[in-house]
């Protein structure tokens, strides 16, 4: 991966304020899970099962692509989250090789108290993830 210019001062001084409200960001995500009882890899895994573009459920792949997890890794979440009764599975109607992963209440219940949480952070943060132009 080559560049066609030498960075500037700026250019680093950007990165870096990037870098740190994404940090921030994702420290504040930290905290507010964690009190609410679950990691931030089982928040994730919730988001984009509600948030999988037109349907309600996601599979077991999919969620790993989303995660950009291993497949084995993201088995043992959906198992974890099962415990605590977030999410179950389904066989596919479909494909009896794919397993649907669905919102259960609780676990739906779960992310919309903590969705809100953290729409209102990124309200917070409007303007900061500004990313200008890039001349390369």
């Amino acid at each position: 991966m080559t560049t066609s210019r030498k960075l500037a001062k700026s250019d680093f001084e950007q990165l870096s304020e990037f870098r740190y409200q994404m940090r921030r960001f994702e420290r504040f995500s930290e905290r507010a899970v964690q009190e609410e009882g679950v990691t931030p890899l089982q928040y994730l895994l919730l988001l984009h099962i509600k948030g999988y573009p037109g349907r309600a459920w996601a599979t077991v792949g999919e969620l790993a692509e989303r995660l950009q997890s291993h497949h084995h890794g993201v088995v043992a979440l959906v198992t974890r989250c099962e415990v605590l009764e977030l999410v179950r599975r389904a066989p596919s109607p479909d494909d009896r090789r794919q397993v649907q992963v669905h919102l259960e209440a609780r676990g739906d219940q779960l992310l919309a108290r903590l969705a809100a949480l953290h729409r209102a952070e990124l309200k917070s943060l409007e303007g900061a993830f500004h990313v200008p132009r890039i001349d390369l």
